[in-house]
């Protein structure tokens, strides 16, 4: 039977605004250790309402005084700063591409602690969805110290977050598929869905190189193909979360052929499926994996690294083009050329511009994307409304493994 001391719980509309103390909280992550005087003067709240979020973080045991005190200007009491308390709670991370499910286990600072790779033996949400949980389930045995607070999944497609469902995902198969439905009721743990281009923007925003923009474009290039931008510290969504859909903005000069019926549609002409015919076809690799690619080019295969080299300039004008209609101060771009070579990382510049190409880099997580993809959709949850985090995943009561019988 599946557990049923925290049962799953349905996200709702506020979570996705920051509260006073989640900017209390942010403080803290982005600044720690920092003294209480300081989060006051960064956030603008009262010395009185920080200290009260702090003792109810405290309490909750999401974070801890530092060791060491510091003394202002030499004179006086110590400070005594506080920081995130990563020792305690982990959460889970899925993320479901068309060949294999990543899962993981995170810290609070968005770091992997542990991930399984799952290959696809067929891509059935059914089965996809209880192996995931099965692995899941393993990851935390083997980590009996550290207490779950939820979930995150990330996957490509068209992914609803408000009802914690995959609408469409084609590579896949996948029509209206109720994730958080299933995975919740395997898991017995809050279970929170979102498309992985989104989960990543609050990736990078939270734990990586876009902290402090104001404004975030990033642009996921894989078998799919999709962006998410926020703006404000907010990620855009629009009606049922179909924002960032550009699988089939045209590429001027595309020459693949899309299952829409046009030609040179963005998906088609940059997928990794694309990439690998590609490389098939000149003799560089016999398998599908675009990793292949990146490894003959390392090992000075020319038509290797011409291929990623010209799919990263590629790249580099479809991200122009959104910089034009969005105009961002940060662009990350995630992309196996441009993370793993810097050729392709100067290819991605010229395709952008040198006027704006400063703005643009790669992912932050080029180890470890699709793990924190998973994880961040969960922990954004946390530091968008910590508070409620009590009552969401039991943390005043002991919490119990997941139950792989029901997986």
């Amino acid at each position: 039977m599946p557990r049923t001391e925290a049962p799953p719980v349905t996200p709702t509309p506020m979570s996705r605004r920051r509260t006073s103390a989640s900017v209390v909280l942010r403080s803290v992550l982005e600044h720690g250790p920092v003294a209480r005087s300081t989060i006051s003067r960064l956030t603008g709240l009262s010395p009185a309402s920080v200290t009260d979020y702090c003792a109810r973080f405290s309490e909750l045991g999401l974070i801890r005084e530092s060791a060491v005190p510091r003394r202002s200007n030499g004179v006086g009491r110590p400070h005594v700063p506080v920081d995130l308390d990563d020792s305690r709670f982990v959460v889970g991370g899925v993320h479901v591409a068309v060949p294999y499910t990543t899962v993981a286990l995170l810290d609070l600072r968005g770091r992997v602690l542990a991930r399984r790779e799952l290959k696809h033996e067929h891509t059935a949400p059914e089965s996809v969805l209880a192996r995931a949980a099965e692995a899941l389930g393993a990851l935390l045995d083997a980590a009996p110290g550290c207490r779950p607070l939820g979930v995150g999944v990330a996957v490509g497609g068209w992914v609803d977050r408000d009802s914690g469902t995959v609408v469409e995902h084609p590579l896949l198969g996948w029509h209206d598929v109720p994730v958080r439905e299933v995975l919740g009721a395997r898991t017995g743990l809050p279970v929170h869905v979102d498309g992985h281009a989104r989960a990543l923007v609050n990736a990078e925003r939270l734990f990586g190189r876009a902290r402090g923009s104001r404004s975030v474009l990033h642009l996921f290039v894989g078998n799919v193909v999709d962006a998410a931008f926020a703006t404000n510290d907010e990620v855009h969504h629009g009606p049922r979360s179909q924002a960032g859909t550009i699988a089939h903005l045209p590429v001027p000069g595309g020459t693949e052929p899309c299952d829409c019926g046009r030609t040179g549609c963005l998906q088609a002409e940059l997928s990794e499926r694309t990439l690998c015919r590609r490389a098939r076809r000149a003799g560089v690799i016999e398998s599908v994996n675009p990793m292949h690619v990146v490894a003959a080019a390392a090992a000075g295969d020319p038509e290797a690294a011409r291929l990623l080299v010209e799919r990263a300039g590629a790249v580099g004008r479809a991200v122009r083009l959104l910089l034009d209609v969005l105009n961002p101060e940060t662009v990350v771009v995630t992309e196996i050329g441009v993370m793993h070579r810097q050729d392709c990382l100067t290819a991605l510049h010229e395709g952008v511009g040198s006027e704006r190409a400063t703005s643009v880099m790669p992912t932050g997580f080029p180890d470890s994307v699709l793990a924190v993809a998973g994880g961040a959709v969960a922990l954004d949850v946390l530091f968008r409304d910590p508070l409620t985090l009590s009552h969401l995943s039991g943390l005043n009561s002991e919490t119990p493994n997941v139950d792989r019988a029901s997986a």
